[in-house]
């Protein structure tokens, strides 16, 4: 076997496998051993015909197929570990037969690699740099919204209906004094000032005694998502049942031990440099990002179809996930929006094209600039998150995955390329209306 590579379009390269007339005879003969047990002929017992009387009865290229594939699965992966140094395969091949004969058979292979990118300038570029800081009134939100997730519910039966209070309703919904499908219910739990009714409702059933009977106007808005309801006012008859008032924990030291800190004090200082890490990460994120889009904006590559499909896959997936931990399935969503999942899956194609062209920046910086990631910056971080599950670095590095070892070098290298950039770029402080939005 010997073989050729030449570069072709779209960031493929075309393999040219040609086979001896000993290994194509090698091959067939293993196809015939593996495949005769599935052929009948009279005056044969099954899978005991011979070779050429099947191909006799079946035609020449019977088993020239089974036998391509043989030789092509045994061969390519050896190819591309030859040239890895001078390639890097992105995506399945597509095959073609270029000749076949007893005296020659040619296999191309044309393969989808990774693409090269040209950068016109990645120093001296004015780019936006994100700061985010944290306040006295984050740290109280932060706090508050804690003791929103463990506060207590108590029935009310004092007061008429309160902002943020949970009232059980019944209602009845009409238009042109009709009732409409969808807009009546029996004992529907409401949390006032929740903005889940329509715009309107809510603030005119703050007010109400249990056991009141009162008529809500509203009026439905133009995008509302029923045709025949869209733009129409409509009247709600409510009667309130239950009142029900979440009751927030004191914020004293009692409730800082039960949210793991001895004093209020203590608790706040945690809360606050939990979100100083949280926005220092978001500054850092934001910035990074700002600072590969301007690069980007003059660089071009080739990009294979494969890698952009990739990445398309990669981004439903994520969107699966995220609807799965709200209880809903990917394909009953689909079939809300009317779109099959190759239909839907374009949606992601720009995004996707502008990640690949990210990452080839990325990797392409970093073998630019030779930036390497040493032994001891690789055990830092091991000793970090060795110390994070309570472990000693040396018995937490027995347990990790070479992948793990290769992302933490890789994200070593990342951040020392962005490090590098900052400080090569001039960095101005990007808009607050722009920061808050």
């Amino acid at each position: 076997m010997n073989y050729t590579v030449t570069p072709a379009e779209k960031s493929t390269v075309k393999i040219a496998i040609t086979f001896t007339p000993e290994e194509w005879a090698a091959a067939n003969d293993k196809a015939y051993l593996e495949n005769r047990k599935k052929f009948v002929v009279n005056g044969f017992r099954k899978g005991k015909v011979p070779k050429h009387v099947l191909e006799m009865y079946y035609g020449k290229g019977l088993f020239y197929e089974d036998a391509l594939n043989d030789l092509f699965a045994e061969h390519y992966p050896a190819i591309l570990e030859k040239e890895k140094e001078a390639f890097t395969p992105v995506g399945d091949p597509a095959l073609s037969v270029e000749e076949i004969s007893d005296e020659k058979v040619v296999l191309t292979a044309t393969t989808p690699v990774k693409p090269d990118v040209a950068i016109e300038k990645y120093t001296g570029i004015k780019i936006e740099k994100f700061e985010y800081t944290v306040t006295d009134a984050d740290v109280d939100k932060d706090i508050d919204a804690t003791r929103e997730r463990l506060a207590e519910s108590r029935e009310v039966t004092d007061r008429p209906a309160q902002d943020k209070d949970i009232v059980n309703i019944d209602f009845v919904g009409k238009t042109d004094g009709k009732e409409f499908e969808g807009g009546s219910a029996k004992g529907y739990d409401l949390t006032l000032g929740s903005g889940q009714f329509i715009a309107g409702f809510e603030e005119q059933v703050v007010g109400m005694n249990i056991g009141e009977t009162k008529d809500v106007n509203v009026t439905f808005p133009e995008n509302y998502q029923a045709e025949e309801l869209k733009g129409k006012p409509a009247v709600f008859t409510v009667t309130l049942n239950k009142i029900t008032e979440k009751v927030l924990p004191a914020l004293d030291d009692a409730f800082a031990k039960k949210v793991g800190s001895d004093t209020v004090e203590e608790y706040k200082a945690k809360v606050r440099e939990r979100l100083e890490k949280s926005a220092a990460s978001r500054s850092r994120n934001e910035t990074e990002n700002a600072i590969i889009t301007e690069i980007a904006k003059g660089a071009t590559a080739e990009i294979p179809d494969a890698m952009v499909e990739k990445q398309e896959d990669y981004s439903m997936q994520r969107m699966e996930y995220s609807l799965m931990y709200q209880g809903i399935r990917l394909d009953d969503y689909l079939k809300y929006v009317g779109q099959t999942r190759e239909e839907y899956k374009k949606n992601f194609e720009e995004e996707a094209r502008r990640t690949v062209l990210h990452q080839l920046i990325v990797e392409k910086l970093i073998k630019e600039l030779s930036i390497t990631a040493s032994e001891e910056e690789i055990a830092e971080k091991v000793a970090e998150q060795a110390a994070s599950v309570g472990k000693e670095p040396e018995e937490y590095r027995k347990t990790m995955d070479p992948r793990q070892l290769e992302y933490i070098e890789g994200d070593i290298k990342v951040t020392k390329l962005f490090d590098y950039l900052e400080a090569n770029n001039e960095m101005v402080k990007a808009d607050e209306n722009k920061e808050n939005k």
